[in-house]
């Protein structure tokens, strides 16, 4: 099943919503940091209510980290980005693959964005809105993979 990488998340209750997410869902939820918060944060827990004992958590201290650590795993590195290069319907989603998403203000780094084996953007219909909420993304993204993949939460 595909792993859920977050690369600097900023706002607790996006990170918070996520984890639940992951929860629901059995997903493995990485956060890389530097982190915008505290993983004690109160807002961070209330988001996540009480299913922090069903989050599957690793935290990365720093981008190299994460990267040694992904390099000694199975699975490619599929970066979310506005500057993706497919549609993620486009793209073919594998079981062992890592779902990366970067921080609410800056989206992925460009090391990341390099390391990555392929980008692909969520479409949207208006070109005015510059990009989706960060949980939002997540959902979406994990979901159309476990679709492909035909997994469901039952």
């Amino acid at each position: 099943m595909p792993q859920l990488v977050l690369v600097n998340p900023q706002i607790p209750p996006n990170t918070g919503n996520i984890a639940r997410t992951c929860a629901a869902t059995r997903t493995d939820l990485h956060l890389v940091g530097p982190l915008g918060f505290e993983i004690t944060d109160r807002y961070l827990k209330r988001a996540g209510l009480d299913y922090w004992p069903y989050v599957s958590l690793k935290i990365h201290p720093s981008i190299e980290a994460f990267i040694q650590f992904h390099r000694q795993q199975a699975g490619r590195c599929v970066g979310f980005s506005v500057r993706g290069k497919c549609s993620h319907f486009q793209f073919q989603f594998q079981a062992d693959d890592w779902l990366l998403f970067g921080s609410e203000t800056e989206g992925l780094p460009a090391e990341i964005l390099e390391y990555c084996a392929q980008t692909v953007y969520i479409p949207m219909s208006e070109p005015g809105v510059r990009s989706l909420n960060l949980s939002v993304s997540a959902a979406i993204g994990l979901f159309e993979a476990r679709r492909q993949l035909g997994e469901s939460i039952a």
